[in-house]
């Protein structure tokens, strides 16, 4: 019962989003979360030597990031895990710290950068640009609570797509052109051995977070005595 009561706001963030999971509502947070991924391919090229030459996304979740150089290993591991890290990052930035709207702030401008250095079709474009200019909106004139509400939703929402975009690449389809599979052609093993791993890291790493991440209370604490900001 204390669990809930210090968490129930998360909780109920949680079981909306299930509730939602496969309706159209949630397409464009799955495409948030492919854009992470996608994006974390990249950074893992460039953190290892390489660079970034474009980056895709698909309204039917797919994408794509071309990269030059660097360490083909980590860049192949770095999708799935990255984007849950970069996921559990912005949701443990809402949790446990007071620069909501400074995160949500920075993360406009970056689409915005990636935007302009990276992507080249217009509905890659269309959708970093204009949740951009969302996420910057949202940051200027909403309060506290809003943005904090934002980076729960975009962090649980990877949290939850990654260790089913895993199974369901490499385990459930692993005849599919995944990540996994480029690991098993270039490195050896099996599509399935690589998926497998990485979901069990994937869960590992959710279940730790949660676990020592979360404290005793969760909950946003609504002050009544502090007017809304402007």
């Amino acid at each position: 019962m204390a669990f809930v009561k210090g968490h129930w706001q998360l909780l109920a963030l949680v079981a909306v989003i299930f509730a939602l999971w496969s309706t159209p509502i949630m397409v464009p947070l799955k495409i948030v979360v492919v854009l992470l991924h996608e994006l974390s391919h990249g950074l893992a090229a460039m953190l290892t030597g390489g660079s970034i030459e474009q980056i895709t996304i698909s309204p039917e979740q797919g994408g794509q990031a071309l990269t030059r150089g660097g360490s083909r290993f980590a860049t192949l591991t770095a999708g799935y895990l990255g984007s849950l890290l970069l996921g559990m990052a912005l949701l443990f930035a809402a949790l446990r710290s007071t620069a909501d709207r400074a995160v949500v702030a920075g993360l406009g401008l970056l689409l915005l950068l990636v935007s302009a250095l990276y992507l080249r079709d217009l509905f890659a474009l269309a959708f970093c640009v204009g949740l951009a200019v969302v996420l910057l909106a949202v940051a200027r004139w909403l309060d506290h609570s809003a943005n904090d509400l934002v980076l729960r939703v975009i962090g649980l929402t990877s949290m939850i797509y990654v260790p089913f975009d895993i199974f369901s690449d490499t385990i459930a389809r692993s005849h599919l052109q995944s990540d996994a599979w480029m690991m098993a052609n270039e490195f050896g093993g099996a599509t399935v051995l690589w998926g497998g791993l990485w979901l069990v890291v994937s869960l590992l790493a959710i279940a730790a977070s949660l676990r020592y991440g979360l404290g005793a209370s969760s909950n946003i604490v609504f002050d009544k005595s502090t007017p809304p900001s402007v």
